[in-house]
């Protein structure tokens, strides 16, 4: 089968167009043929070498951690899916490599592709949507009435997180540039903040809940304007001690994580607020969950661009400037 592939870790590395070998599934594992993916800000840094003491991958690498496609084998253990299921997923860490025609992914990790939507605009969800979930509804437990401030409203997670909070009822403050304020407005959000002229540390106040997606000043400014009992949630980091628990890390990596965010995690405890960070897992149980508030028009997908395949190199630099309006999609079949 065609993939793309990388043999080195590096900022300037390309992927290159490569034949091997078709997976096939093993018992509870389904084959796909991938119809659609996108990318992910995760898909560049691991290319860049940003993780990997903690999470080493074999080269030649196959990125990509996102996929619509249609079933077209099954494990003789496989119990909920069959052969023609139109499925999507965010396969597993170490089992991802959705830039590719074919992949065989774990039957606990995919979900029924929601019904209305394209195989490209269900590609633009799984990670997104699963980190958003992960935040607001395991981590933070968002309820009715709560304030939440979100980061960079119109990116990736941004435009699916927006829309979450507002389904499960709550008020969301998020920042974007004036170019995409009536983007993030469509989508619901309540308070605009422009990140280039407004600082939001003087306009928002006592809020229940951030998810964080900025740099760690960012971070910092965002856990003064929670309410006491506050939660910050931090997809873009530092990494605590309670993150290398939850991922059986070794011993040494605990170790580093318990210095790279001492510093956060006291100013935490001193405002008497909440911090944690999240790296988001596979879970196909929650993409279901997700599915039915697709098909209930709750979540829409937000595209900017779709490219094919054979330009995953052009698409890969687009996303890498930071500038994308919800997903870049990359067409596969």
């Amino acid at each position: 089968m065609k993939a793309y592939t990388i043999n080195k870790y590096g900022k300037e590395e390309k992927f290159l167009q490569s034949e091997i070998p078709q997976p096939t599934a093993k018992d509870h594992e389904v084959l796909i043929q991938i119809h659609a993916t996108s990318i992910n800000p995760l898909d560049f840094k691991l290319k860049n070498g940003e993780f990997k003491l903690f999470m080493p991958y074999r080269f030649p690498l196959i990125l990509g951690h996102d996929l619509a496609g249609t079933i077209v084998e099954i494990g003789s253990k496989v119990s909920r899916f069959n052969i023609g299921d139109e499925v999507y997923s965010r396969p597993a860490d170490y089992h991802i490599g959705t830039f590719a025609e074919y992949i065989a992914v774990n039957e606990n990790d995919i979900a029924l592709k929601p019904k209305g939507i394209s195989f490209e605009e269900a590609a633009s969800f799984p990670l997104v949507a699963l980190t958003a979930w992960q935040a607001m509804v395991e981590k933070a437990q968002l309820k009715k009435g709560q304030k939440i401030f979100i980061q960079a409203g119109s990116g990736g997670v941004g435009t699916i997180a927006i829309q979450l909070a507002k389904h499960l009822g709550a008020s969301v403050a998020t920042s974007t540039s004036a170019a995409n304020m009536d983007l993030v407005k469509s989508l619901g959000a309540d308070v605009i903040i422009d990140y280039k002229t407004q600082d939001f540390e003087t306009i928002l106040k006592d809020y229940d809940v951030v998810l964080n997606s900025q740099d760690e000043k960012t971070l910092e400014k965002s856990m003064r304007i929670l309410k006491p009992g506050g939660k910050v949630i931090s997809i873009s980091g530092p990494p605590n001690p309670a993150y290398a628990q939850e991922f059986h890390l070794a011993w040494w990596m605990k170790v580093i994580m318990f210095f790279i965010s001492n510093k956060i995690r006291k100013q935490a405890k001193k405002l008497n607020v909440e911090y944690s960070f999240l790296f988001m897992k596979a879970n196909g149980k929650q993409l279901a969950e997700i599915s039915n508030l697709i098909e209930s028009g709750a979540i829409r997908p937000v595209i900017d661009k779709i490219y094919p395949i054979d330009q995953l190199n052009e698409a890969m630099d687009y996303v890498s400037n930071g500038r994308t309006k919800g997903k870049v999609v990359v067409k596969v079949k």
